[in-house]
């Protein structure tokens, strides 16, 4: 009597005796939102981002010092030497002076808007910040999910190969017996090598998964907490394209740090338009030192140096007018025009792939919705398939070709449906990054889902689907 091949056996067969991979103890298990606080504090292009910021915030009291006061100081040391004709002499002595020069922009038209374009590119640069920051969330999410996507593919490939490896046996019986030819024998080999061939690189694929969790945290993990199949499989809210994208317009990062590019470039116009203005200092002066160096002539005899030491303080408006620089400040404006341009037609490219982006998400996550639901059913249907053609293998309707292929369709519909449970989930957080309201939050909300004693090799598939196929069997008749 041929015995049955149902989905549950297989599972058991591939979780019990079939055990390549050593469940980690329940103590080792790490969460999602672990996971993230490791990313934040470790992650390399974070850190990065957050140095580059530090270093283009500078900007501005680099600009504003251009408006300040500046204060400077010197010293000059030289050896004079005098030669005279009438009558014939030379003689030399040392000279020194002190001076300290305080300046103070009166009126510096190009400096203000490059103190204006400052600010424009640093709430541009903490925008950017604050979208990689909202970018590790994805990407945390991205490899945690993906370990757990590999694992459930391991698991259902381990239990692919263990119902192919029960069918082989089954042939050689039923080969040994003379019920069969070498052919179904033939058949079943094939298929159980194809699908060991499969369970290897899907073992090479969890590795890799993993491996990519310790470059985003720089932490090794030996196993993650999984996603319960209670998770909530719900339409976005609201349900309206047109309000998601509405709220990237206004919330997306990336889109509101190039507003602030568009701001700076046309600030950095009228910084090199301003070329052009004539600029005013207030300067003051002191100096002190011998006269050689200094030049001061002896007032009570015209002709005549003085010999001591002098003091000098001298105040005053400095007016300095430009009139041509070789074409410079003209090449300039031209510059800054086409980079101003390049920046506005940067931020509409960006706008339009932001709406796409935002609108195809919007689609996805509702596609996402139908299909768990629709994959799960398939899984059902495909079980209960499997077991009609083994009937009907049995009573010699059906031949091992059949059998085969119902098998490998069930074990392929178990793969879709878990890949599109997770597509869901990761689809969701997309859209909320598109407009710009992802945040640690959401992480934690997927955390109240997982099940931190999660065994892949038994929880990849949802826990009523034994009993939803012996219902659909009862419901149809069987051959």
């Amino acid at each position: 009597m041929l015995r049955k091949l149902s989905l549950a056996v297989a599972v058991s067969c591939a979780s019990n005796g079939m055990a390549w991979a050593a469940e980690a103890p329940l103590s080792t298990k790490t969460d999602l939102v672990s996971v993230y606080q490791e990313a934040v504090d470790n992650n390399a292009d974070l850190a990065a981002a957050i140095a580059q910021y530090g270093a283009q915030k500078e900007v501005v009291p680099q600009a504003r010092a251009g408006l300040l006061p500046n204060l400077s100081g010197g010293a000059e040391m030289a050896n004079v030497r005098t030669s005279i004709d009438q009558p014939s002499s030379t003689f030399s002595r040392n000279a020194h002076s002190y001076q300290a020069t305080l300046a103070q922009p009166l009126f510096r038209a190009d400096r203000w808007f490059q103190f204006q374009a400052a600010k424009d590119v640093n709430e541009q640069a903490a925008l950017q910040l604050s979208a990689t920051q909202q970018n590790l969330i994805l990407q945390t999410a991205e490899s945690y999910f993906n370990v757990l996507r590999t694992q459930d593919n391991l698991a259902s490939t381990k239990a692919e190969e263990a119902a192919f490896k029960r069918q082989l046996d089954q042939s050689n019986e039923r080969f040994d017996v003379g019920l069969s030819d070498k052919t179904d024998v033939l058949q079943s080999q094939a298929s159980y090598d194809t699908a060991r061939a499969n369970r290897i690189v899907a073992q090479r694929q969890v590795d890799d998964a993993f491996e990519a969790l310790i470059t985003l945290t720089n932490r090794q993990y030996n196993s993650i907490q999984g996603i319960v199949h209670t998770l909530p499989i719900l339409p976005p809210a609201p349900n309206d394209a047109k309000a998601w994208v509405d709220t990237a317009a206004r919330q997306n990062l990336n889109l509101l740090a190039s507003n602030y590019a568009v701001s700076a470039a046309e600030e950095t116009l009228k910084q090199r338009k301003a070329g052009h203005a004539p600029t005013l200092d207030a300067v003051a002066k002191y100096e002190k030192g011998d006269n050689d160096a200094l030049g001061f002539s002896n007032p009570n005899f015209i002709g005549q140096p003085y010999k001591g030491n002098v003091d000098q303080t001298t105040v005053g408006l400095q007016l300095n007018i430009p009139i041509y620089s070789g074409g410079l400040i003209n090449s300039q404006v031209r510059q800054s025009y086409a980079q101003l341009d390049q920046s506005e037609q940067q931020r509409e490219s960006l706008r339009r792939q932001i709406v796409e982006s935002t609108r195809n998400l919007h689609r996805a996550v509702n596609t996402d919705v139908e299909q768990v639901q629709a994959r799960k059913q398939s899984i059902i249907s495909n079980q209960s398939a499997v077991e009609a053609t083994e009937i009907g293998y049995q009573v010699g309707t059906r031949n091992i070709v059949d059998v085969l292929d119902a098998q490998r369709q069930l074990y392929t519909s178990v793969r879709d449906y878990n890949n599109t449970r997770y597509d869901y989930i990761l689809d969701n957080l997309r859209l909320k990054q598109a407009a710009g309201t992802l945040n640690p939050g959401d992480l934690q909300d997927l955390a109240r889902y997982l099940k931190p004693d999660y065994n892949p090799d038994k929880d990849f598939l949802p826990p009523d689907l034994a009993k939803a196929a012996a219902e659909q069997m009862r419901a149809k008749p069987t051959q």
